[in-house]
């Protein structure tokens, strides 16, 4: 038998452990903090049990968000500052994962592997760069070789490359765990994230992958936050406040629905590069409402995000699927209630429902998707692309 150095022996050796425990890391476009879910696998494929063992978020401090936003999203950006932070973030949370191994009185030798999504600072699919001859494009940042010198620990990143390789926009790779995780047989479910932006999964009752839809719907919680950092320097509307306070501006929530985007069909990918400050701008622009007060402008964006994640499930899902959320603004009351209100015969509820931590579904995903590319099989889901994703960095 062919001799393996020591990194393939130990990559080998953990593929065929019958359980192991990895660690996901989400950072999203929010920039709220590090997710860190400690996770315990058996199986692989259709046959995964996952047990959540650990989770935290470790709030970003104010240096760190100010440099990542001075970089993303931005088509022209300091070059330096994006390869200094590449190997900074990577290092960053390779303390952040040692200080939450720490905390847990976890020894990082007894964790298998990490699997980290790093930080997005560009997402160009074909449909926003429009260009000529290019392809789907997106970019994370974190490198993966620092977090696994740095911690000890095999370390997966970098996933969505492997899927935009095959074909796909590289996003939402919710679609996966969400398949793994989120079936039941006899029953329709949609599984709602909103994070920065909003994306959703439906898992038909019969199980047919053919049938199975995962796409972006539009903005989550990037606008309201953006907004309540400018008009209240606030970094979130905590309980939903600011948006209870006001009114929702009929005129402004329509301009801000005229996008092509949103009659553009299923599955499709969208990000920050879209709907930011200055396409509110322009939004009110048209709208006639530049000068309208801030708290609706709040509370509108709020509505936005609702109204959009609605009709968005009326025009493509059928109705009586059971819909589960997660992600911030699964705890943003004014958005769940228009949501109720709008899809008054869905059965709606977060995803603690179904046993899954709604803070910690996005951070459990990727360490899914870790466990599938260590152990795994490529999955065959309609016409999404059937790969395992993730580069893999050595400890040594």
């Amino acid at each position: 038998m062919a001799h393996l150095n020591s990194n393939l022996q130990h990559l080998f050796t953990i593929a065929q452990k019958p359980a192991r425990m990895g660690i996901g890391l989400m950072s999203g476009t929010s920039l709220d903090g590090l997710d860190i879910a400690l996770c315990r696998f058996t199986g692989t494929g259709l046959q995964t049990k996952c047990e959540l063992l650990q989770f935290i978020t470790t709030p970003y401090l104010d240096f760190f968000k100010s440099e990542v936003r001075s970089i993303f999203s931005r088509r022209q950006v300091d070059l330096e500052k994006v390869c200094l932070l590449n190997d900074f973030i990577g290092t960053y949370h390779a303390e952040l994962i040692l200080q939450a191994l720490d905390s847990w009185q976890i020894n990082p030798a007894d964790v298998d592997f990490i699997a980290s999504h790093g930080q997005t600072i560009y997402h160009a699919p074909k449909r926003l760069h429009k260009q000529e001859g290019y392809p789907n494009a997106s970019l994370q940042i974190g490198d993966g070789d620092h977090i696994a010198v740095k911690t000890g620990i095999l370390t997966i990143s970098d996933f969505r490359q492997k899927q935009m390789a095959a074909g796909g926009e590289g996003a939402p790779l919710a679609l996966y765990g969400d398949v793994l995780l989120g079936s039941k047989p006899g029953e329709d479910r949609i599984l709602v994230n909103i994070g920065g932006i909003s994306n959703l999964t439906f898992l038909p009752a019969d199980g047919d992958m053919a049938k199975v839809l995962c796409s972006d719907i539009g903005p989550g919680n990037t606008l309201i936050d953006t907004f309540c950092r400018n008009y209240f320097n606030r970094p979130f509307d905590e309980d939903s406040e600011i948006a209870f306070s006001g009114e929702v501006n009929e005129g402004l929530l329509s301009s801000l629905l005229k996008h092509p985007f949103f009659t553009e069909t299923p599955p499709k990918t969208t990000g920050p590069e879209l709907f930011n400050e200055e396409y509110v701008r322009k939004a009110q622009e048209r709208s006639g409402t530049s000068h309208i007060d801030p708290k609706d402008v709040i509370t509108t964006l709020s509505a936005f995000t609702a109204k959009a994640i609605a009709d968005f499930t009326r025009a493509y899902l059928p109705k009586g699927a059971k819909m589960f959320v997660s992600g911030g603004g699964a705890k943003n009351p004014f958005v769940m209630q228009y949501l109720e209100k709008r899809l008054y015969r869905t059965t709606i509820a977060d995803t603690a429902a179904l046993g899954i931590n709604p803070d910690a579904k996005e951070a459990i995903l990727f360490a899914l998707l870790g466990n599938e590319a260590l152990a795994g099989e490529p999955l065959i889901i309609g016409t999404n692309p059937s790969v395992l994703m993730g580069k893999f960095s050595f400890a040594g």
